[in-house]
């Protein structure tokens, strides 16, 4: 039944007349420049969290402090998400690259003052980070909602899936860079500015492609008949019928509760485990590994959903499957000395989790049709900031400051590292 529901809703767009469709090359610098900056997007909010502690230290400020600068992108994320929702739908895809690509530009030069010893910032110093973070924080909506709204105007049908895949994945690829390349760049505090110039480049580049290589908002001539239809409601009445359609709810608030999760997952996963003793290589190397299988397993999902249509089995399927992995990452990095079960189970628990992303996204934007792609996604967007920000703080308030721990290998920062277990089991396991 659910099967037969699925392909109900997914050839519900292809009723009417024959027409002439047509498939342009230009499609794939599209999707190229989408890709480039998702991915230097992803790359400008996980700057910080796998050298945190560092962070810390050369600013002078405490781990929470240095934590505001992944949280920023949750906050303004969510008033922005509707505003960007309506660019797409009303404004157009052109226009909202672009901007995303300028404004992502600008927040990577802006963080680079925040070095610049000429100009003797002092305590101001941060506050230079912060504002380059909220720019990217004000880009990522836009980036991130696009890759549907490319997907349905640009790609035949057979191919829509396997597009929204690629440029969705874009995002946790700059995920993986970040987790290898920011504690490469900066075994000590002191190469931090290096970090952030090197960080800067795609921002520009991806800009100066977007600006100069983007041209038109809809292909002259459509791919399919879904683009020919692609015509969506008005933004608020969209709005209105998505905050009716039950099946939609579901999905945001579970899909949006396991993007918070990986949210979560992907900004303090250094603190959390350096307090066990663990380097901050391995941090990072445990970030790839969630990010690497995660890839493996949206591109295998989506390879088998682009044939199957199974859209509602597998996202069950890989949810359940999710959701186990976290549990045994929870109960495994409470304990020292695990460092392959740590690996084992932030593989798995990305394989799983990240597989549902695009093929999520897919079936949001075709369970809420005739609502436009990038208010159905977008809306979805703004639950999971929400939920991410609420189980961030949560996290943070369940935290207990250590000032020395001999099994630590965190980089003390003004109030100490952080214990991410309760003051009462972190007395037990020194008794």
């Amino acid at each position: 039944m659910e099967g037969a529901e699925a392909a109900s809703l997914l050839g519900e767009r292809s009723l009417g007349p024959p027409a002439e469709f047509r498939t342009y090359r230009r499609r794939w610098f599209l999707l190229a420049v989408v890709c480039l900056l998702n991915c230097s997007n992803a790359m400008l909010w996980l700057t910080f969290a796998p050298v945190a502690d560092k962070t810390a230290a050369y600013f002078h400020i405490s781990l929470e402090t240095v934590n505001w600068l992944s949280m920023v992108y949750l906050l303004i994320s969510i008033p922005f998400g509707l505003v960007a929702t309506w660019v797409l739908d009303s404004v157009g895809l052109r226009c909202a690259v672009v901007l995303s690509a300028w404004l992502n530009m600008v927040g990577s030069i802006t963080r680079m003052f925040s070095v610049l010893k000429f100009l003797s910032l002092g305590s101001q110093s941060y506050w230079y980070l912060f504002i380059g973070q909220c720019f990217g924080a004000l880009a990522q909506p836009l980036i991130i909602f696009s890759p549907t709204k490319l997907a349905a105007l640009w790609f035949p049908d057979h191919q829509r899936a396997t597009a929204n895949m690629i440029a969705s994945m874009s995002n946790p690829l700059g995920i993986l860079i970040a987790n290898l390349l920011s504690p490469a760049l900066v075994p000590e505090g002191k190469h931090i500015p290096l970090m952030l110039g090197i960080y800067a480049v795609p921002a520009v580049t991806a800009c100066a492609l977007a600006t100069l290589g983007i041209h038109e908002k809809v292909p002259p001539t459509p791919p399919s008949a879904s683009a020919t239809n692609s015509n969506s409601q008005p933004f608020f009445t969209g709005l209105k019928m998505l905050l009716r359609n039950k099946p939609y709810i579901i999905l945001a608030v579970c899909f949006g509760g396991g993007i918070g999760m990986f949210t979560c997952f992907s900004a303090l996963l250094e603190q959390i485990l350096c307090e066990k003793g663990y380097s901050n290589d391995f941090a990072g190397l445990n970030g790839a590994l969630f990010t690497v299988c995660g890839l493996l397993g949206a591109f295998l999902l989506g390879m088998y959903v682009d044939r199957t249509r199974k859209f509602i089995e597998s996202t069950k399927i890989s949810f359940c499957l999710s959701a186990l992995a976290s549990i045994m990452f929870a109960v495994t990095s409470r304990f020292r000395h695990q460092a392959i079960m740590l690996a084992i189970t932030s593989s798995l628990f990305g394989f799983f989790g990240f597989a549902i992303y695009p093929i999520a996204m897919e079936l949001a934007v075709e369970c809420s049709y005739p609502v436009g792609e990038g208010t159905s996604t977008g809306l979805i967007f703004v639950a999971s900031q929400i939920e991410g920000v609420i189980l961030m703080i949560l996290l943070q308030a369940l935290t207990v400051h250590v000032s020395e721990d001999p099994f630590s290998t965190c980089t003390l920062d003004q109030d100490g590292a952080l214990d991410w277990t309760t003051g009462q089991e972190k007395r037990q396991q020194f008794r």
